[in-house]
């Protein structure tokens, strides 16, 4: 792997980085040329039907970047809890010695139903990792980029900031929220150098979706293009975008990678 690459010479913090788009952006990322901060949880929620990552997936996704000839530095955090990624972003920098790009990934859904259906719980952990762990990784991290003269961060939403999704009011309710936090979070961090854009996937065949609790409510395909999934590297693809100097005056923008889901038709 040589020194060249889009984002050659850049540091970069990736949550949920331990398998799915997270472990395709340490990859792509790698690939193209930075060092790369690996967080993620590696432990199960309660409220969460579906195994989370391990440490082991972790592991496996710092080994995938150090065979690209990067360095890699991991860290265990839950993004709920604000210390803790204090602390995964002064080891990350101590490790590798400065902070470019954030991308703010991890994400769950937290069981699934009719809207009156849904714990209290479920709606809680839901919001609390995929909106409160985004602004918390911004408090995190912003003062290395202030200092550092500015960066690139990265959302992952999804397409349910444009959209209702049925059984999934958490998620749909949560992603509109992303989307408004992106746009509030591009106009205030512009200040400080610092772009702020969202990647909103479709239907992306990681773990997330693809498991027995929650695939069977992504059955009917609503892509215009012929396929049934996306792969985690078509999202990586546009995050790499929007992370490059190719994306230095876009900010406060979505860039939908949803194989024509979300436009306007009528199913037949």
């Amino acid at each position: 792997m040589t020194s060249e690459g889009r984002l050659a010479g850049k540091i970069a913090l990736i949550t949920g980085a331990a398998r799915g788009v997270g472990r395709a952006h340490a990859v792509r990322f790698a690939e193209e040329g930075a060092d790369i901060i690996a967080v993620d949880v590696c432990r199960d929620l309660d409220t969460v039907r579906y195994p989370l990552s391990t440490s082991d997936d972790l592991a496996l996704t710092a080994k995938l970047v150090g065979e690209l000839g990067r360095r890699v530095a991991t860290y265990e955090a839950d993004v709920r809890v604000l210390s803790e990624l204090e602390a995964a972003v002064a080891h990350g920098v101590s490790e590798l010695g400065r902070l470019d790009i954030v991308c703010a990934n991890a994400g769950v859904i937290a069981g699934h139903g009719l809207t009156w259906q849904l714990t209290e719980q479920e709606w809680q952990d839901t919001h609390d990792v995929n909106v409160r762990g985004v602004w918390n990784t911004i408090r995190a991290v912003l003062p290395v980029l202030r200092d550092s003269g500015g960066g690139a961060v990265v959302l992952t939403g999804s397409v349910a900031a444009y959209q209702a999704e049925l059984d999934l009011a958490h998620h749909t309710s949560a992603a509109h929220s992303l989307d408004g936090l992106m746009k509030s979070l591009a106009v205030e961090l512009a200040q400080f150098g610092v772009r702020v854009n969202s990647v909103n996937p479709g239907r992306v065949l990681t773990p997330l979706a693809d498991n027995d609790e929650l695939r069977p409510l992504f059955t009917l395909s609503t892509h215009i293009l012929p396929v049934s999934w996306l792969d985690p590297a078509d999202v990586s693809h546009a995050a790499v975008y929007l992370a490059s100097d190719e994306s230095r005056h876009v900010t406060g923008t979505s860039l939908r990678v949803d194989a024509g889901a979300t436009h306007p038709f009528k199913l037949t």
